[in-house]
């Protein structure tokens, strides 16, 4: 398990943790990660003191902030005044979608700024609306800590609608639509040989990656317009997540490289967190063997600080899955994924300067009982990964062929297996001397290639040649160095290097008049026992003759 701390950390009344907290972990349980956790605060106090002993050494003076202008208190009043109960109506109206419910408001700001210029026109436009949006953060967060009821009228622990659909898209080899309120992904996998696995670093620990999840958010999911094409950081970060949370549950020895696809069409909050539920039940949609189903939720926190005593937090609500406006209006966005029994990724962004582990612990412990309920909904859909997947799913397996066989079944320059994919699409990657990896992207592909492949090894009947015979070959192939001789239209050309050629030094066998359809007399020596090849030569046939010539020619 890897726990990374960032930020700040400071020791009060307890520990504190602030900032940012990341880990991804091969499904560890949960009393597990809280000592992990407890663990790395504590380490990450002596970090801390050095730097602060190094900064009271070696710093540098700070620079002086110089804060924006601060609108007067009669200005300030008049935007209450005219905002404070209309916008809590707002926040008080479930019935309000995302986009309504930012419509309203921002009608609201419209109105309330217009009627502020009116009394105050020498007023900078940017500092009122500035303030007209620390008022709806005052209002949002005072009805959730008053009420315990958040603005789409859930309660602080309660889950949005979940609706899952699978097998959606034919032509892929698993889909998977998951939608969480107004947070809707889209999930397929798409499934390929061993040979298109990332090649990585070769410094990092992992040399070759077989599953990659790929987050893509366009801007039609907040009903925006834009590029496309453009990845930025949201989709590297929160792709990068995902791809954490589901990597524990993938088998280790699994014959395909997976390509998972999560393509955001609407978002609320939590998108990556969506992404896990799609991209687990897409996963077993096209039946890869994964060992549970992975769930994740976002958790937000709204808390009441007094600035008095030192920021102490005086009161604060947990919430299960937030919504958009809960992240950007709270004080934390904690999003944990995880099986029925343990945890797989987390992330946490604190917006506050410090958090006590306790709020952490029971921040865990919430999104648990809700994964719980996530997990029974995924599993009302699909409950395990399909026996034999799709029926367009590739196949895979590997072929034993003898050391004797192998230039037979490559083919001169590897033409048979060049062929081969050209006509079936199937690729054949060599593993070692005589085993072969096949990947054929269908069944019917991969009987069309094997029905090739019986022939390219097909034992027809050849005459056997004798250990030190010589005999009489056909000049198929001039090369720079060497023949190609033909024995017998059944057998394969064999292969005469240019040394074996005459007892003087030859550079090229031109130098001898030889040429294609001529026929010579060599000397058979068996085949190489490492490579299957026959090893011949005709310089030797210049010492005293020793036999008679034989050939070996298709008439008897």
């Amino acid at each position: 398990m890897r726990i990374l701390l960032m930020g700040t950390i400071s020791f009060e009344i307890f520990y504190k943790l602030s900032v940012m907290l990341e880990s991804s972990s091969d499904n560890i349980l949960q009393q597990d990660l809280m000592r992990a956790i407890k663990r790395g605060v504590k380490e990450t106090q002596l970090i801390i003191q050095a730097i602060k002993d190094l900064q009271k050494h070696h710093g540098c003076e700070k620079r002086q902030f110089t804060p924006p202008s601060v609108l007067e208190e009669d200005i300030l009043e008049a935007i209450k005044s005219l905002s404070n109960l209309r916008i809590k109506e707002v926040f008080q109206d479930s019935s309000h979608d995302k986009i309504s419910r930012d419509e309203a408001i921002s009608v609201i700001r419209s109105d309330v700024l217009e009627k502020v210029k009116e009394t105050y026109p020498d007023t900078e436009q940017g500092a009122l609306v500035q303030s007209f949006g620390a008022i709806c953060k005052e209002v949002f967060r005072n009805q959730i800590l008053d009420t315990n009821t958040r603005c789409d009228g859930r309660g602080l622990t309660d889950v949005r609608d979940i609706r899952c659909q699978v097998n959606l898209f034919k032509p892929l080899h698993g889909s998977a639509l998951f939608q969480r309120g107004q947070t809707q992904v889209f999930c397929t996998v798409a499934f390929d040989s061993l040979e298109s696995a990332m090649k990585l670093d070769p410094a990092s620990d992992i040399k070759d990656k077989n599953f990659m999840l790929h987050y893509e958010f366009p801007p039609y999911a907040t009903n925006d317009t834009g590029r496309l094409s453009s990845i930025g950081r949201r989709e590297i970060g929160h792709g990068d997540l995902a791809e954490k949370g589901l990597q524990a549950i993938i088998p280790e020895e699994y014959p395909f490289t997976i390509r998972l696809t999560s393509e955001v069409l609407e978002s609320n909050g939590s998108s990556s967190m969506a992404s896990i539920c799609g991209g687990s039940l897409a996963l077993m949609d096209a039946g890869v063997p994964i060992k549970e189903a992975v769930a994740g939720v976002a958790m937000g926190l709204v808390t009441r600080i007094n600035e008095a005593k030192s920021n102490v937090i005086e009161d604060y609500r947990i919430m299960t899955d937030i919504l958009g406006i809960e992240d950007y209006m709270g004080d934390m966005d904690f999003k944990l994924a995880g099986t029925k029994k343990g945890i797989t990724a987390l992330q946490a962004d604190i917006k506050v300067s410090g958090l006590p582990l306790q709020i952490i612990a029971e921040a865990v412990q919430q999104a648990f009982i809700a994964r719980q309920h996530i997990l029974k909904i995924m599993d009302s859909t699909l409950s395990k990964p399909r026996e034999n997947g799709r029926n367009n799913r590739p196949v895979t397996e590997k072929l034993e062929v003898p050391i004797a066989n192998r230039n037979k079944f490559l083919g001169i320059g590897g033409y048979n297996l060049k062929k081969l994919r050209h006509v079936t699409g199937v690729t054949i990657t060599p593993i070692d001397e005589t085993t072969f990896q096949i990947f054929a992207p269908n069944q019917s592909a991969f009987e069309e290639a094997q029905e090739m492949i019986d022939n390219y090894l097909k034992e027809e009947r050849v005459p056997e040649l004798e250990f030190g015979a010589i005999y009489n070959v056909k000049i198929v192939e001039v090369r720079e160095n060497g023949l190609m001789l033909q024995f017998n239209p059944k057998m394969q050309p064999a292969f005469l290097h240019v040394s074996q050629l005459d007892q003087r030094k030859v550079n090229h066998p031109s130098a001898l008049g030889m040429e294609v359809g001529q026929e010579i007399a060599v000397k058979y020596f068996g085949r190489d026992p490492a490579t299957g090849q026959i090893r011949l030569s005709r310089k030797v046939l210049y010492s005293p003759a020793t036999s008679v010539i034989k050939n070996l020619g298709s008439k008897p």
